[in-house]
């Protein structure tokens, strides 16, 4: 159509001598000024009334005021769209909706994407963890934790910019414990166990018997284990003996049992006591085991070991989140940089290109030449800035906002793009539609910078399969929704034919990386459209069938 050539069309880019001016910033960088934890509003969000009161009291030991509740995702959500909030911390599994889906929610919502997002879980598979970082959340916290755990992972999610580089938690541990299989001892520091026990020779022993392999604290009566049981960082396990003055082994897990922030201290008591009595009272307080001071010292150690690898497990897994969300984050740090790095190199490309091609003096040919490197330039730049889109929408985060797309401009432009690109293969690469002559183009309603890298990789890749000297045809059907079809001479290997728009497959291409079909497909269906493969053995032919929405503000819609 001659009313194509009359119509340019330029892919959405930054104004290019501004480019330069343009700072990195890191998309999810959390827009919270430096305030302290306790100056910030939570929302927590938990089906359990008394997991919800867990957090709720820990967050308030931290001077914590402005605390919601929800019991569940969807009573949340109706919470963050009335209510500002600074942070969410919510539980994993819930009825209705569940914290992965409250957290795939507001990442979809301009105005509730920024949000901190601390997840509380108890899942230990990895894929399931992926998943949950993928879908954007801002911190992890492993089941059971305690204040010190949970204001940790506060410090890490609402101040990044303090992060350190995380590292592994290496400690000096004997040679014994590595030897004896644990396998902890590589990355996590020695747990810490407190013994409590008013009688010296006893405490002196107990302490003797774990130093080599635990942090060992110790206390002689019930008020100062209950002040070392309240004080960062908490016990991991705590050895109590029954009979002391005061204020006895009993009482002091039954007031460590009343406050939310020592509740989940796993205590053993270790005691004179050999009576079913106290044994069941003990149990009945919580304790996790009751063993006599008259037992073997080792079968008292093997009891010790086999309960804190669990708390080992735990705590190698917290560290094992943290480290995959630090490694997530630097990540697209790494590539959102990259990406700048690279605009701003081409910007300046572009710019000394186009005062080349703009010199009177230049020759015409030397000049159309340079257009072509300038558009090849600005194509490049699209290309950037489309990996960032590419990765939100296989991440599930992209918000489409479409606009009223020229499809028709595109294609021109893309198939004489072609034509320079493939002039080797002496290819005859058309574009045409069914639109009468005179009538305006159809639009699409959808993303000009998405269709313009959608159908430039599958008419690239029509060109590429296509055999020397043939034929390439783009055509565009004036339908609702659009349907433009892109034909090249060449079937589609039959064992590719099932898996043709899987990722990295490809057949037949020398340096082919099976990308294209791939981030098509994905291009397409982000933009509410479609796409499908129809191969002919017969006539040797592949077609590829694209469909777009129509622009619903056209003068004339054709089946509508």
């Amino acid at each position: 159509m001659p009313g194509w050539y009359a119509r340019s069309w330029h892919p959405p880019l930054a104004d290019f001598k501004q480019v330069s001016l343009i700072m990195f910033h890191h998309e999810h960088l959390l827009a919270i000024s430096p305030m302290n934890l306790n100056q910030l509003s939570y929302l927590v969000v938990d089906d359990l009334e008394l997991m919800r009161a867990v957090t709720v009291n820990q967050l308030r030991s931290m001077g914590v005021e402005k605390i919601k509740v929800a019991r569940h995702g969807a009573e949340a959500l109706e919470m963050l769209r009335a209510s500002k909030f600074d942070a969410v911390l919510s539980d994993w599994n819930m009825p209705i909706m569940s914290g992965l889906d409250l957290l795939k929610t507001l990442r979809a919502d301009p105005k509730l994407a920024k949000i901190p997002f601390l997840m509380i879980t108890a899942e230990a598979e990895r894929q399931r963890i992926e998943e949950v970082i993928s879908a954007g959340v801002n911190a992890l916290l492993v089941k059971p934790y305690n204040s010190g755990s949970l204001k940790a992972r506060l410090e890490r999610m609402l101040h990044p910019q303090k992060r350190p580089v995380p590292t592994p938690a290496l400690a000096p541990t004997s040679s014994s414990r590595a030897d004896e299989g644990t396998g902890l001892s590589q990355v996590l520091s020695p747990s810490r166990i407190l013994v409590v026990d008013d009688y010296p020779v006893s405490l002196k022993l107990l302490e003797k018997l774990f130093a080599d392999e635990y942090q060992v604290q110790t206390a002689t009566d019930g008020l100062a284990a209950l002040a070392l049981c309240q004080t960062e960082p908490l016990p991991d396990l705590v050895l109590m003996d029954v009979m002391m003055p005061g204020m006895d082994g009993f009482e002091v897990v039954r007031r460590l049992r009343e406050q939310h922030a020592t509740a989940q201290i796993p205590v053993i008591f270790v005691t004179g006591l050999s009576d079913n009595e106290a044994r069941v009272k003990g149990m009945a307080l919580g304790a996790v085991d009751f063993v006599s001071k008259t037992s073997d010292p080792k079968a008292l150690r093997a009891r010790v070991r086999n309960f804190i690898q669990f708390v080992d497990m735990r705590r190698k897994l917290q560290l094992d989140y943290d480290a995959m969300l630090d490694a997530a984050r630097m990540r697209e740090d790494a590539e959102n940089i990259t990406r700048h790095d690279l605009k701003g190199s081409l910007a300046g490309i572009v710019g000394m290109v186009q005062s080349l091609a703009d010199d009177d003096s230049m020759h015409p040919k030397h000049a159309a030449q340079l257009r072509l490197v300038q558009q090849t330039a600005e194509q490049v730049m699209n290309m950037v800035n489309l990996s960032g889109e590419l990765y939100k929408i296989e991440m599930g985060r992209f918000k489409l906002r479409a606009t009223a797309v020229d499809i028709g401009e595109i294609l021109h432009r893309i198939v004489d793009l072609s034509r320079a690109s493939f002039a080797d293969k002496h290819l005859t690469i058309v574009v045409d539609t069914d639109t009468p002559v005179g009538t305006e183009l159809p639009k699409a309603q959808a993303d000009a910078m998405l269709c313009y890298s959608l159908f430039q990789n599958l008419v690239k890749n029509a060109c590429e399969a296509a055999p020397p000297a043939s034929r390439v045809v783009v055509l565009l059907h004036d339908e609702s929704p659009l349907r433009i079809l892109i034909s090249n001479t060449g079937a589609v290997p039959a064992e590719l034919r099932e898996r043709f728009f899987d990722k990295f497959a490809t057949s037949g291409k020398a340096g082919g990386t099976g990308i294209g079909t791939y981030s098509a497909q994905l291009l397409a269906r982000a933009q509410n459209g479609s796409i499908n493969m129809v191969t002919d053995d017969a006539n040797n032919s592949t077609t590829l069938m694209v469909t777009l929405p129509r622009h619903s503000f056209d003068a004339d819609q054709p089946n509508a």
